[in-house]
């Protein structure tokens, strides 16, 4: 292993392979920042223009675009509200709040070096231990799949926000807009009340840019504040940079890349759900837990790291086994198809060059995140918050609505979008968390079509939910985090 990667090094660092790793790197932050692109449509697109490059170099682009698509989420998710991706929830949750008290810098700092270090834990276990940590996977069948996102669900809706009760209500929401739709295993229609456009059921997008992005637009109207922020509340403070903080971060960067890593190579979990869980754990362990959510910059660190940890991780199963663990790593398998490379064990045995050469690029576009990210975030994007208020307002609702409707080319979306945008904002008047709504959608179809497809398998036979030590694991986990708030309430009234 270590010879191919010796072989394959000098291609990776070659002008071409690192023009195209800068190149794509660039664009990440840009697909990543804009509300409606995601980074696995912008591979998509980028696919067809690859292909005349030599493989490696198309790899590098999309390496550099992966990386850079999973941090630029958070730069407008710190600095508008607005999650450029799913995976940046978590990070809306303490980076808004730091960016409104005036430490946009400081938490777009943490932000990049947080994922930086992620990043690079999970290019290093994507290169040292593919081959034996893909075999997790293979533990993880349709029942144990179910656990899995049953137990997102409890995390979020139980350790998010001060009120378990009003967490797991808006676990509840997201749920209920989950079903809308098509069955995902019979195709009969759900809660589309004869409305075409309602039978792909509710994007992502529309949910995200709604809850997110259309609450902070109603609440700086009312504001109508007439100046923006000073600038020299923008600039980095050097006497709190956070590698100066390392000890303070530690802990945190180890747990959250490799909760990042463990969920990333379980084809399908990774995503939000990394980030969101990296996220609650912090926040269980911390000693101060009532200052996640109020901009507490260890909540940034958890979210950051546990995302930029699953990318690499989430490479793992799709290059050995040829099952991608995420939706980015499904269409980067595609771009191995289109260049003649079939991915799966004789991928080593065949083009070691091209594998290896690609797990390195995956390293240092982590790498090149901590110097890009970072410029491209403090010097550019951080500027956006001297503009007023009263004329950023407009500038948000136009950037919201193409990105929007840019989806799917639907005015229905635009619709959509402002009734979820109420919603969010009764929500937030009413102190429910948004983040347990998204997730619920998120996470709701997986769990459903899987404790579905288990009983296809057993003939409605319900034990085979709990026919595997993994089931039990995982049913023990949530468990512990449904009487965690029980416990923790027990103990504060017996204290009394």
């Amino acid at each position: 292993m270590f010879d191919a990667l010796l072989h394959a090094l000098p291609a990776v660092l070659s002008f071409k392979s690192a023009l195209a790793m800068v190149v794509g790197m660039a664009a990440g932050l840009v697909v990543g920042a804009l509300p409606g692109l995601t980074v696995t449509m912008g591979i998509a697109v980028l696919i067809p223009l690859t292909f005349g490059l030599d493989p490696l170099v198309a790899l590098g682009v999309m390496a550099g675009m992966y990386n850079g698509g999973s941090y630029g989420g958070a730069i407008t998710a710190i600095l508008l509200r607005i999650p450029g991706t799913p995976a940046s929830v978590a990070t809306v949750l303490d980076g808004y709040p730091m960016a409104q008290r005036g430490e946009a810098g400081h938490a777009l700092q943490v932000a990049v070096v947080s994922g930086t270090i992620g990043s690079v834990i999970s290019a290093i276990a994507l290169i040292l231990l593919a081959p034996p940590l893909a075999q997790v996977s293979l533990l993880f069948g349709p029942a144990e799949y179910f656990w899995m996102a049953m137990f997102g669900l409890a995390t979020v809706s139980m350790l998010l926000g001060d009120d378990a009760l009003k967490g797991l209500v808006s676990v509840i929401i997201g749920l209920l807009i989950g079903t809308v739709g098509q069955d995902q295993l019979n195709g009969s229609e759900r809660f589309v009340f004869d409305i075409l456009d309602l039978v792909d059921g509710l994007n992502v997008v529309v949910l995200l840019t709604g809850l997110y992005a259309l609450p902070p637009v109603l609440l700086m109207a009312e504001r109508a504040a007439r100046r923006g922020m000073d600038k020299a509340l923008l600039r980095f403070d050097r006497a709190r940079s956070v590698l100066r903080e390392w000890r303070r971060y530690i802990r945190i960067w180890v747990r959250s890349s490799a909760i990042g890593i463990v969920i990333g190579i379980l084809p399908g979990a990774g995503g939000s759900m990394t980030s969101l869980i990296a996220y609650n754990d912090a926040k269980r362990i911390a000693k101060d837990p009532d200052s996640y959510g109020k901009g507490n910059p260890e909540g940034v660190a958890a979210s950051e790291c546990g995302n930029g940890a699953d990318n690499a991780a989430s490479m793992i199963p799709a290059l050995t086994l040829a099952v991608p663990g995420s939706g980015v790593a499904a269409v980067i398998l595609a771009g191995l198809l289109v260049h003649g490379m079939r991915p799966g064990p004789q991928l080593f045995r065949d083009n070691p060059d091209v594998v290896y050469g690609f797990m390195l690029q995956m390293l240092v576009t982590s790498l090149m995140l901590a110097v890009m990210g970072g410029l491209a975030a403090t010097r550019l994007f951080g500027q956006v918050l001297r503009l007023p208020p009263l004329m950023l307002t407009p500038f948000i609702v136009l950037l919201t609505v193409v990105g929007v409707y840019a989806v799917n080319a639907s005015v229905f979306d635009l619709w959509a979008m402002l009734a979820i945008g109420l919603l969010g904002y009764v929500m937030d008047r009413l102190d429910y968390p948004t983040a347990p709504a998204v997730l619920g959608l998120l996470l709701g179809p997986m769990a459903e079509s899987q404790v579905r497809l288990a009983l296809t398998i057993s003939r409605g036979d319900a034990t085979i939910l709990v026919a595997s030590w993994v089931s039990w694991i995982m049913i023990a986990a949530t468990l512990f985090v449904f009487l965690s708030p029980v416990w923790h309430a027990w103990r504060a009234r017996a204290a009394r």
